[in-house]
């Protein structure tokens, strides 16, 4: 009990430290709102204009969300293949690596051609920066099945499909919600360049158009709700693990 609170503690502290140091910053340097608001500025405008804010948000909440579960849908099974398949990893996993080289900037407006200023093109941009992840981490779990393990599925003369589904996808859980957990993130900016590339709304869309209007606190409001974002689709992802893998220690409980 104490642990979980000093777990919920220490953040908030460490959080309460930046923004003091943050406001004390700019009001003893006396620095511009243009350049730097205070963290009172910035809640101010999160307050006047939390309409604007969550409406935007959950666009790019969506976004995120179905282009991360896409990336489950595709990088999951492609990763099993892989792991059976000596010719499917020999084919495309140098691809894949090949891929991650290429700017994602570089790919949006690309994306943009494909799938227009909807939806669609932020969700595969989304897509395209978790899929990676998803894929390296199912397929490194799948493969570092322990040995013994396997060897009893095959004493008992188990199926190839029952030592899958009994032994190594529950041996390769904990490496694949850390590849989801890194994903569902990268998930959270690859919709935000789709929305930077082209789109007239969603999160991405207002930070543009509060920068354009140089109304910083706006701007630096669109971030804090990026940051919330984010620790609200990992913290589902975390849920999703205690929920899958019931067995499996705290790893932040340890440290």
């Amino acid at each position: 009990m104490q642990r979980n609170v000093l777990r919920i503690v220490y953040p908030v502290a460490g959080a309460a430290i930046i923004v003091l140091v943050w406001h004390y910053y700019v009001v003893l340097m006396r620095v511009p709102v243009v350049v730097l608001p205070t963290p009172l500025q910035v809640a101010q405008a999160i307050v006047r204009r939390s309409e604007v804010l969550a409406g935007e948000a959950w666009i790019t909440a969506l976004e995120c969300v179905y282009g991360f579960l896409l990336s489950l849908a595709i990088g999951i099974p492609m990763a099993v293949v892989m792991t059976y398949s000596r010719i499917a990893n020999l084919m495309f996993y140098p691809l894949l690596v090949a891929s991650q080289s290429v700017p994602k900037v570089a790919v949006a407006p690309i994306l943009l051609v494909w799938f227009g200023t909807g939806m669609q093109s932020k969700l595969a941009m989304a897509f395209v920066i978790a899929f990676f992840p998803i894929v390296v981490d199912t397929a490194t779990g799948l493969r570092s099945t322990s040995a013994e393990l396997l060897e009893l599925a095959r004493s008992l003369q188990c199926s190839r499909l029952q030592t899958f589904f009994k032994i190594q996808l529950p041996s390769a859980l904990p490496s694949m919600f850390s590849g989801a957990k890194i994903a569902v993130t990268l998930a959270v900016i690859g919709a935000v360049i789709g929305e930077f590339i082209g789109s007239n709304e969603g999160i991405g869309n207002l930070l543009l158009t509060a920068n354009s209007q140089l109304d910083s606190p706006l701007v630096w409001a669109s971030l804090v709700i990026l940051s919330v974002l984010g620790m609200v689709l990992y913290g589902v992802v975390v849920l999703a693990e205690k929920i899958f893998m019931p067995w499996a220690p705290d790893a932040s409980a340890r440290h």
